[in-house]
């Protein structure tokens, strides 16, 4: 799509300097596509933000308590199935 946007010249004068000949479009696009990611992972994290309550997970405390969670966690005895499988 074709677009029309106002930018300062030392902004352009840059952009060009990186882009190279005819190469301003595609860089100017990878750029916001990229603050897009940014902004959409911020508005996700402000929209999550509080969802767990710390009461709830005290195992996530500090490192150490992690790190003690998922040991215990992968010693656990899983159930293998029924016993004929091999």
């Amino acid at each position: 799509m074709r677009t029309n946007l106002l930018l300062p010249k030392e902004l352009v004068d840059e952009v060009d300097h990186y882009a190279g000949p005819r190469g301003r479009s595609r860089y100017v696009a990878e750029a916001l596509a990229e603050r897009l990611r940014r902004d959409r992972l911020r508005e996700v994290v402000l929209a999550t933000s509080g969802a767990l309550n710390r009461a709830d997970y005290p195992h996530w405390r500090t490192p150490d308590d992690v790190t003690a969670w998922v040991r215990e966690l992968r010693a656990e005895v899983t159930d293998p199935g029924p016993a004929d499988q091999p």
